[in-house]
């Protein structure tokens, strides 16, 4: 697996968080940034990292500022991508088994950095069950083949 990672101004101390985690668990990743703590603007980091997940350059992405909307709702403009915002464990297995998200969306404002590393590692290490769930995100790709 091969993850991109960034961050906007509010969330630069969780992605590293996340970046020791991936060490950790030997996940190839590439950052992204942002390197400041100055205000920037999240879509500038959104973006591109949506872009280069929905081509195939990384098989997953992981996107952090203060509260996780901004980034997750940039990413979800991207065909192809399923960014979830995700602030507990539950929620982050739940969305790989079945929604087969393949961005996760976190909040630094809204979790702290323990918190963070449990659901970055829940969701790099939660496979999707397809089954049932198949129909369900086939709709959704099957409208953006339609509509985007």
């Amino acid at each position: 697996m091969k993850v991109a990672i960034a961050s906007d101004h509010g969330g630069v101390n969780i992605r590293e968080e996340i970046k020791k985690l991936m060490d950790e668990l030997e996940i190839a990743y590439e950052d992204f940034g942002c390197e400041c703590g100055t205000s920037v603007d999240y879509p500038d980091y959104a973006l591109p990292v949506a872009e280069k997940v929905a081509n195939g350059e990384f098989d997953r992405g992981i996107l952090i500022c203060g509260t996780g909307i901004g980034m997750s709702i940039a990413a979800n403009k991207v065909k192809g991508i399923r960014c979830a915002l995700v602030h507990d464990t539950f929620s982050a297995k739940a969305t790989r088994e079945h929604n087969d998200s393949n961005m996760l969306a976190m909040g630094e404002r809204v979790v702290g950095a323990g918190l963070a590393r449990e659901i970055a590692k829940t969701w790099l290490t939660t496979e999707y069950d397809g089954g049932r769930h198949e129909n369900r995100v086939g709709k959704i790709k099957e409208y953006e083949n339609k509509n985007l």
